[in-house]
């Protein structure tokens, strides 16, 4: 169902016509104001189709529990300029074998929020099957962020994803704040929940993100002058740059993380490039960040990924600083790992304050650059 309501704008009649040489150019139109202050309502299993054939006319959007039907994808991409995007009360997703994504967005200055108790349900136990995005049933993903330019995402939760959940692409000075990805009953099945993948975009702050999945709680795969802040995240594969290599883009560079939590994930601290490819790694900052419970490595920065036990220097990791990054790892993993393809291609590291403790020290490092170690 879809409601409207506008604010309507009087234009004064034009009394007289004042001539005019005959090259004048025509009178800009007036803006269409009633259009741009219509808030538009969508729900229901019609919600979805509803709400892309009338999203350019709604400065507001509000979804008000949308059942959106299998194998659709709730499309708001190409917003007009401006809109504000409301999910109210909980939005559902049909299922089906197929790649997604559930949700869609772009456009310039756009605001996605959510009324309170309001949540996305992705229903992943119906696609978790322990593989993942590596075989078994074809999963959706969950929410695109592409191409949004000067936008917001902000207070939004997402529960059960079926597999990845934000991804972030081609978007430039776009913020996500509080947003909280709940994926705790997938431990069994769930696999490859990654929180936030981030590619080809400029200018991504993320700022108080809890995420509780099965995979990166964030990977950067691209992108340059990108912010991870005061997030908490658990169950996971920890804070990660990369993999990075055989991608259209494989630069990263001007990274942070900061004033963060990883606790009862796998690993905390996660660089890892592709064997083999080629691409850059620079300008990475990881600072005030606590770690517990981690069960395989506090700290890995690896040059071998995808060909484990090559490790090769066409991805350099360079200027890459650790600044009071310390906790604990469970006994059978690994404080930290170094697996460097050459002492040129992990060069300018100044790490201060690492202390990662618990685990076993690793045996196996490779190329350590001076100001990193492998003992802490």
């Amino acid at each position: 169902m879809v409601y409207f309501s506008s604010l309507l704008f009087g234009l004064s009649a034009i009394t007289s016509v004042l001539a005019a040489p005959a090259a004048a150019p025509a009178p800009t139109a007036a803006p269409d104001l009633a259009k741009r202050a219509t808030t538009c309502t969508f729900s229901g299993s019609s919600g979805a189709s509803l709400a892309s054939k009338s999203k350019t006319s709604c400065s507001t959007i509000i979804l008000s529990a949308v059942a959106v039907p299998s194998g659709v994808t709730l499309d708001l991409t190409g917003l007009t300029e401006g809109t504000h995007v409301i999910f109210e009360g909980i939005t559902t997703f049909g299922y089906e074998e197929w790649s997604g994504p559930l949700v869609s967005v772009s456009g310039t200055d756009i605001t996605v929020t959510q009324t309170s108790g309001a949540y996305l349900d992705g229903g992943g136990a119906s696609w978790w099957d322990g593989e993942g995005s590596n075989g078994g049933k074809t999963k959706p993903k969950f929410f695109y962020a592409h191409n949004m330019i000067s936008s917001s995402i902000t207070g939004i939760y997402i529960y059960n994803p079926p597999v990845q959940v934000f991804s972030i692409d081609d978007s430039t000075d776009l913020t996500l704040t509080d947003i909280t990805i709940n994926g705790s009953a997938g431990d069994s099945l769930g696999a490859n929940t990654d929180g936030f993948d981030i590619g080809s975009s400029t200018s991504i702050t993320i700022s108080g993100a809890n995420v509780y999945n099965q995979d990166d709680c964030v990977a950067i795969n691209s992108g340059t002058t990108i912010v991870f802040t005061g997030g908490v995240c658990s169950g996971g594969h920890g804070l990660s740059v990369g993999s990075v290599g055989g991608r259209d883009d494989n630069t990263v560079s001007g990274v942070t993380f900061e004033s963060s939590e990883v606790k009862d994930s796998q690993n905390g601290v996660r660089i890892k490039t592709i064997s083999g490819d080629t691409g850059s790694v620079t300008g990475v900052t990881y600072k005030d960040i606590t770690l517990s419970g981690i069960t395989d490595y506090g700290i890995v920065i690896r040059q071998d990924y995808d060909d484990t036990g090559t490790a090769t220097t066409g991805v350099p990791i360079t200027n890459l600083i650790l600044d009071n990054v310390s906790g604990t790892v469970d006994s059978t993993g690994t404080n930290v790992w170094i697996y460097c393809g050459s002492s040129s291609s992990c060069e300018d590291w100044t790490w201060t304050e690492v202390t990662v403790s618990g685990g076993k020290t690793s045996s196996d490092c490779t190329y350590v650059p001076s100001g990193a170690s492998c003992s802490d």
